[in-house]
């Protein structure tokens, strides 16, 4: 598989997620101009224009995080929890931190006026106290097992420092943990972030 991504974007997750369940994946960065490591048109792979993107041997393409996240971790038969009610736990905190954070980070990654900043700011403050209290005092987001859900927060964490929003306690030594995690570090490397 290919994963299309740029480093230190929000295709960090699946990239995590793919080291973590043993699947065998090529990473192909895009630039500016849309154009893809190996030479080709992006936009004639994935139209939406961004990342991340999946392509499979047979040229299937899967775009958005939370679809590729789930579709490494059906693969895979790892990164979901057997119980029925914690992988609807994992695919609602996906979907939360996609909608809410994620889409929070907008004006930091834009560089938009200061009030949008300042209004994206206190949503921050109330997301990251939601997931907060969801962790509690377990080691990972959903259960003390790492999911999918996991991959992702470690991006949404990792990129907190840009809105200025400091992390509740659990939620910055979740993210001290998960950077000494194997997975984590390789992914890291291989983007040419350590």
């Amino acid at each position: 598989m290919n994963l299309f991504y740029y480093p230190a974007a929000c295709s960090l997750a699946d990239h995590i997620a793919l080291i973590e369940a043993g699947l065998p994946y090529k990473l192909l960065s895009i630039n500016r101009e849309k154009k893809t490591e190996d030479g080709r048109d992006f936009l004639s792979i994935n139209p939406k224009g961004y990342i991340p993107t999946l392509e499979m041997d047979d040229g299937t393409i899967l775009t958005e995080n939370q679809v590729i996240l789930a579709y490494i971790a059906e693969q895979s038969g790892k990164l979901l929890p057997n119980d029925n009610i914690l992988r609807w736990r994992t695919f609602e905190a996906l979907a939360f931190m996609s909608s809410e954070i994620h889409a929070s980070y907008n004006p930091f990654f834009r560089d938009f006026p200061e009030p949008e900043k300042d209004r994206a700011r206190e949503k921050l403050k109330k997301s990251f106290a939601i997931l907060a209290d969801q962790m509690g005092d377990k080691a990972f987001l959903v259960s003390n097992e790492l999911t999918i859900a996991d991959c992702y927060l470690f991006w949404v964490l990792m990129v907190a420092p840009r809105s200025g929003v400091e992390l509740p306690e659990n939620l910055q030594n979740c993210l001290d943990r998960m950077k000494a995690m194997p997975s984590v570090i390789r992914a890291l490397k291989e983007e040419g972030l350590s």
